[in-house]
C-alpha cells in the first residue's frame, strides 16, 4: 500500500527507479549488510541507467534534471527497501564541479561519470580534530611547481574505497595568515586511480550500518594545479554553495525510509491479532503510527518547497535545513515506531526494520546534525545570538 500521496508526481522517474530496485530485493541489501559487503551490481546499473547523473547537463552528457527530480530518485530507492546512501555523493558534490570547475575539467570527468565509467562518490572534509568545525582542519596544501603536495587526515570519509575520484578540502593559507577566518581552503579533486598506494592511504571505519566509511591518511600526495577547483583559498565558500543540495537530498532518503516504515507498521498493526483483536484497533498502537505519518507529510512538504527554491536558483537555506531537520526526525520517528508496533520481530533481522532503523539513525547526526540546523535557524532566522 503507498501512502504518499506525492507519488503521482514524477511518476515515470520512480517507475523507472522500481525497475532497477525489482532486481535488488530485501535479500540483497540484507545479505550485503550481514558482510559489510559495498553493493556494487546495483550501484553499477543505477549509473548505467544513468540515474547517478541525473544533475549534469545534457551538454556532458547528463539528464539535466533539477534537484527535486534527483531528490525522487533517492527517496525512491529507500522507499522500496534499499540505502540510497551508497551512492546519494554523486549527486551533491557534482554541484561543486558543475559550479565551480573549469570547463576543461568538466569535459575531462563528466561525460565519463555519466555513462557510469567514472565513480565520484568520495568527500573528504571531515577530520579528526575538527569535526563539524570545518575552519578548523588541518590537512595542507603546500604549493609546489605546478601542483601542491598534500598532507594531513580525513576522518568519515565514505565510499572512499569504492570511488574513482574524491572531492578534497585542503588548507592552502596558514589559519593565523588568512585575511577572513572563512578564507585559506581550497577544493581539489584527488584521482583515486592513482593515488591509493601512493600518498593516499584508506583504512575502512566498521559502524552499525553498512556506510563504508573510513579514514584517509595523505603523505605527500602530488596534485596537480590543474586539479584544483575554482580558485585558490575559496573552498569553503565553494562547500557552502553546495550544502542545500545536500540537505534537500539527505531529506528525500529520510521520506523515503519514513514512508517504508510507516506501510510496513500499518500494515502488520491490520493483520496481526493478540487478544483476539488487530493491534492496530488498539489507539496507543494506532495513534504513534498516524503521528508518524503526519511528521512525514509535513516534512515531504517542505522538501518540495525547498527543491521548488533551489530549482529555480532562489535562495533556500532555511528552507533546505529545515526539510533536512523535519526529515531525519520524522524518519527516526517512524522508525521507532515500527520497532514498537512489531515488538520482538522488529529486531528480527528478517523484517529488515532493524537495517533500516539503523541506517536512518545516521541522519540525526551526519552530514550534519540536528542540533546545527537549530543554532542555523536560531541565529540565521531568528536573529538570536550566535551559539557556538
Amino acid at each position: 500500500m503507498d501512502i504518499n500521496p506525492k507519488s503521482i508526481l514524477f511518476r515515470d522517474l520512480r517507475e523507472g527507479v522500481a525497475n532497477v530496485m525489482s532486481r535488488y530485493g530485501p535479500e540483497y541489501w540484507r545479505k550485503l549488510d550481514e558482510v559489510s559487503a559495498y553493493p556494487e551490481a546495483f550501484v553499477k546499473e543505477m549509473m548505467e541507467y544513468g540515474y547517478l547523473a541525473a544533475l549534469i547537463p545534457e551538454a556532458y552528457g547528463g539528464s539535466g534534471l533539477g534537484i527535486a527530480e534527483a531528490s525522487v530518485i533517492l527517496e525512491e530507492i529507500n522507499h522500496l527497501g534499499g540505502n540510497a546512501g551508497v551512492c546519494h555523493a554523486q549527486m551533491y558534490i557534482m554541484g561543486t564541479l558543475l559550479r565551480h570547475g573549469s570547463e576543461d575539467q568538466k569535459r575531462r570527468y563528466l561525460p565519463d561519470i555519466a555513462k557510469g565509467k567514472l565513480r565520484f562518490q568520495a568527500f573528504g572534509v571531515t577530520e579528526p580534530d575538527a569535526g563539524s568545525d570545518t575552519l578548523s582542519i588541518k590537512t595542507f596544501a603546500r604549493k609546489a611547481g605546478k601542483g601542491y603536495i598534500v598532507n594531513g587526515q580525513k576522518i568519515w570519509t565514505s565510499r572512499v574505497a569504492h570511488s574513482d575520484l574524491m572531492l578534497l578540502i585542503a588548507r592552502t593559507t596558514p589559519k593565523e595568515e588568512a585575511r577572513k577566518r572563512t578564507e585559506g581552503l581550497s577544493a581539489f579533486l584527488v584521482d583515486l586511480r592513482a593515488s591509493i598506494g601512493k600518498g593516499v592511504t584508506i583504512q575502512p571505519i566498521p559502524t552499525m550500518m553498512n556506510h563504508h566509511s573510513a579514514q584517509v591518511f595523505l603523505e605527500d600526495l602530488v596534485i596537480p594545479e590543474e586539479n584544483r577547483l575554482g580558485e585558490e583559498g575559496r573552498g569553503f565558500s565553494y562547500l557552502l554553495d553546495g550544502l542545500n543540495a545536500e540537505r534537500i537530498l539527505i531529506a528525500a532518503e529520510c521520506i523515503g525510509d519514513a514512508y517504508w516504515f510507516l506501510e510496513k507498521a500499518s500494515a502488520y498493526a491490520s493483520s496481526r491479532e493478540v487478544f483476539g483483536r488487530p493491534i492496530g484497533q488498539n489507539q496507543g498502537v494506532q495513534f504513534p503510527i498516524a503521528r508518524g505519518y503526519a511528521s512525514t507529510r509535513a516534512a515531504d512538504l517542505m522538501r518540495y518547497e525547498a527543491a521548488a527554491l533551489f530549482d529555480k536558483g532562489e535562495p533556500c537555506g532555511p528552507e533546505a535545513n529545515m526539510a533536512k531537520l523535519l526529515a531525519a526526525d520524522a524518519s527516526f520517528e517512524a522508525g521507532n515506531v515500527a520497532i514498537q508496533t512489531f515488538g520482538g520481530f522488529g529486531f528480527a533481522k528478517e523484517y529488515d526494520i532493524e537495517r533500516k532503523f539503523r541506517e536512518t539513525r545516521l541522519y540525526q547526526v551526519a552530514p550534519i546534525s540536528t542540533n546545527l540546523i537549530l543554532a542555523y535557524l536560531g541565529q540565521h532566522v531568528l536573529g538570536m545570538p550566535r551559539s557556538y
